[in-house]
């Protein structure tokens, strides 16, 4: 059989390729990786063994399994489930066995609000099956709430108080921060989690105190960031030669007019906004204030607070109606991506969700809704700045990563979105082509050559593509995922 072993650690000499914001891999992580050449029916996997698994299902084991043999006519795909689907758990959750849960994003050992929101969502549909994991699992949101009450501006934090690189930044940081950067989806993960656990749980234990200081904090940033009575206190400014990286106007960000929308000084990215009101974040803003009055009123009888997070959610949601749509020459209206209230429209997309591709798979507007359809034409077409299309694939990338490298992510939420079984289809044999030959998803990928890639552990993507083939399984369309080779 013929099998090329590809060394985690040097992975860059063998390929030549940058990886980005890579620090010392966990121990945890096998280290190494068989990669099948061109035999693909023999596959070995490449997580961990287990005694070096940070957390282990049972049921997701289970699920595994399950699917492992309903794919057994694609094996690839098999292969690249079983690796990819709980490798939050195998490699970044650090449980302390009753109510704590530190998630680290991958290569970066750091807790990322909206990162770990998202690595532990795919998990929440087995928390009845599995008390351990409904366990883990409250312990992310009961961190998730105390992380927002130590900085509710703050995007990434550490396991304790032991400073960071950033410490530098300018900008009130603490040395329980990672990075100071702020974002309006990093307090909208933490309630969809939040939310989804209590509907799938029934479990009404995280709403304590820590929530109810944490939507105090939450509803104080938006309307701070509103800016209808000043710039608000949070200023951000890095010493860099990446404009992405830094706030313009001494860290206050470039000029909004206060229509009712909120500002976000970052992007799902990390890249700073150059328009500040962030029109995917202002939706899911929406919708998770909606979530949060909900839990209010059923849990804790707080109407007061419910109303605030209503009435907030009603403004934004007429803003956005005045706001955030472009009347486009070829596509009719669309979304636009971020705007000033000025007038000032930026027509693209970028990789991260919430984008404006993701809006559907977040549930902050419709997959019907005909302006999404339009968005989501043209988001996926040259037209938007960062939509590569190369020898081995196409999709969105942006700023982060620069001009030609493409996101396995931004491929996956069209096939989330799609109602086109040929456009699925078409997405998951590009996932399977451009893995590189290890099994993982990458944070990113050259359009022309998928070895050429960005971060080769990063639990987001690896447990969002395990997601996808569960919905699609769910869906009905195994048939599909068969057909679909590489």
């Amino acid at each position: 059989m013929n099998w090329k072993t590809i060394f985690l650690f040097g992975v860059t000499a063998m390929f030549g390729m940058p990886v980005y914001g890579v620090s010392a891999l966990s121990s945890n992580v096998l280290s190494t990786l068989q990669v099948v050449v061109q035999d693909n029916t023999k596959l070995k996997t490449n997580r961990p063994p287990m005694e070096k698994r940070l957390f282990v299902s049972d049921a997701v084991e289970k699920k595994i399994k399950e699917v492992k043999k309903l794919l057994k006519d694609n094996p690839y795909l098999a292969w690249m489930f079983e690796n990819c689907f709980p490798n939050t758990m195998d490699t970044t959750v650090h449980f302390d066995g009753k109510d704590d849960t530190f998630v680290y994003t991958g290569d970066i050992h750091a807790m990322w609000l909206r990162d770990s929101g998202a690595q532990v969502w795919p998990y929440v549909r087995f928390a009845n099956q599995d008390a351990k994991l409904k366990k883990m699992l409250r312990g992310v949101i009961l961190r998730q709430l105390k992380c927002i009450n130590i900085d509710p501006y703050a995007n990434a934090f550490n396991m304790g108080p032991t400073g960071s690189e950033f410490d530098k930044d300018i900008t009130d940081m603490k040395p329980e921060l990672h990075e100071r950067k702020y974002e309006i989806d990093s307090l909208c993960y933490p309630l969809r989690l939040a939310y989804y656990y209590w509907q799938v749980t029934g479990d009404t234990s995280v709403f304590g105190e820590e929530w109810k200081q944490a939507m105090k904090n939450i509803l104080k940033v938006f309307h701070d960031q509103q800016r209808k009575t000043g710039y608000g206190p949070y200023k951000f400014e890095r010493l860099t030669t990446r404009t992405t990286e830094t706030m313009a106007n001494n860290g206050l960000g470039t000029p909004v007019k206060p229509v009712g929308l909120i500002a976000s000084a970052f992007r799902p990215s990390d890249d700073a906004t150059t328009f500040l009101f962030l029109i995917p974040s202002n939706f899911m803003a929406v919708s998770s204030l909606r979530k949060a009055a909900e839990i209010l009123n059923k849990v804790n009888g707080d109407t007061e607070m419910a109303g605030q997070c209503t009435t907030l959610a009603d403004e934004v949601a007429e803003a956005l109606k005045k706001y955030a749509v472009y009347d486009h020459p070829k596509y009719g209206k669309i979304y636009a991506f971020e705007v000033d209230g000025y007038g000032s429209q930026l027509l693209m997309d970028d990789a991260n969700v919430p984008s404006l591709l993701g809006m559907a798979y977040l549930g902050d507007v419709d997959t019907n809704d005909p302006i999404y359809r339009n968005t989501r034409r043209f988001v996926w077409s040259e037209d938007n700045p960062y939509f590569f299309k190369g020898k081995v694939g196409e999709g969105i990338g942006g700023p982060h990563t620069g001009y030609n490298m493409i996101w396995p992510m931004t491929i996956m939420m069209r096939a989330f979105t799609s109602t086109d079984d040929a456009e699925i289809k078409q997405c998951i044999e590009a996932l399977q082509r451009t893995d590189a030959g290890t099994g993982f998803m990458h944070e990113s990928f050259n359009k022309d050559n998928d070895k050429h890639f960005t971060r080769s552990w990063f639990a987001w993507q690896n447990t969002l593509f395990g997601e996808l083939i569960l919905k699609l399984i769910d869906d009905g369309k195994i048939s599909l995922l068969i057909q679909a080779k590489r």
